[in-house]
């Protein structure tokens, strides 16, 4: 970031009023990260979005999502996947910053990291459902050798699922434990794309969408979204597990929000403890 922003603030459109796009937005009105603020917010319903927004402390302007270019540095993208491009395309064409939730998709669109790349805007994918990132991204700096995740969610926080529709599983009165899906974290975006941003990140930060595997679990005797990661590299090797308590959108993590709100706060601090 500039070193300007003790004087002028960095302001933040937020792109989608889901329920992490709602969380964040308040933080951000709550004056929770110095040197930030909510300067604009999009969503498909414009009223409900306003009385949303009637409630903040600092009420902003709600917009098209293509106007929100010009009333802000930095967009953080909390929208359905599929108009990831509509989001962040504006913010990347104009030499700034897009936060990405919606990670699973940047798989399918390597385009807009082209952009991202031509044009000197920032993508960035911050840690979210996550822990141990800082270590994955490490380790990708010698050599790994294999990264596996088996995901454990309440069965209606992977039901609607493109995957699980195509190939006839339901979710309907499940008693015990479920195996839904075994494959790498590409075909995972694919066929869970609400599901599993936590994945994609893992494989980004490590050695790619098409060697991280994992394991897909719907399970009534889990109440939160349970992951398991175990990572062998050449510097170390790692076993990890998350139990992320579901934010108002079941297939969503809350830590979500935390984590763009801890994001923010490391761009303007001066001191910064993580990779």
């Amino acid at each position: 970031m500039t070193t300007s922003h003790s004087n002028s603030p960095i302001r933040i459109a937020i792109g989608g009023l889901g329920a992490i796009g709602k969380a964040l937005a308040r933080r951000l009105a709550e004056g929770t990260v110095p040197g930030v603020v909510l300067s604009a917010v999009s969503a498909k319903n414009h009223d409900k979005a306003r009385e949303f927004i009637n409630t903040l402390p600092h009420p902003v302007p709600v917009l098209e999502m293509n106007q929100l270019e010009p009333m802000a540095d930095i967009v953080v993208e909390c929208a359905p996947a599929a108009i990831l491009g509509d989001v962040i395309g504006p913010f990347l064409r104009a030499r700034k910053k897009a936060i990405v939730l919606s990670v699973g998709a940047i798989l399918f669109r390597p385009d807009l990291i082209e952009l991202a790349r031509q044009s000197g805007g920032t993508i960035l994918v911050p840690t979210g459902a996550l822990i141990g990132l800082d270590a994955v991204v490490a380790a990708a700096e010698g050599q790994i050798h294999s990264v596996r995740m088996v995901t454990r969610k309440p069965p209606n926080g992977l039901s609607g699922a493109p995957y699980l529709i195509e190939h006839g599983i339901s979710m309907e009165g499940l008693t015990e434990p479920l195996k839904v899906f075994t494959g790498n974290a590409k075909e995972a975006a694919k066929g869970f794309p609400a599901n599993l941003n936590v994945v994609v990140a893992l494989a980004l930060a490590g050695i790619g969408p098409d060697r991280t595997m994992l394991e897909i679990w719907a399970d009534p005797t889990v109440v939160r979204n349970t992951h398991t990661i175990t990572v062998d590299s050449d510097s170390a090797k790692f076993t990890m597990t998350m139990e992320n308590i579901p934010s108002e959108n079941p297939k969503t993590g809350r830590i979500v929000a935390q984590s763009v709100t801890a994001l923010l706060r490391k761009m303007t601090s001066t001191f910064v403890v993580g990779t």
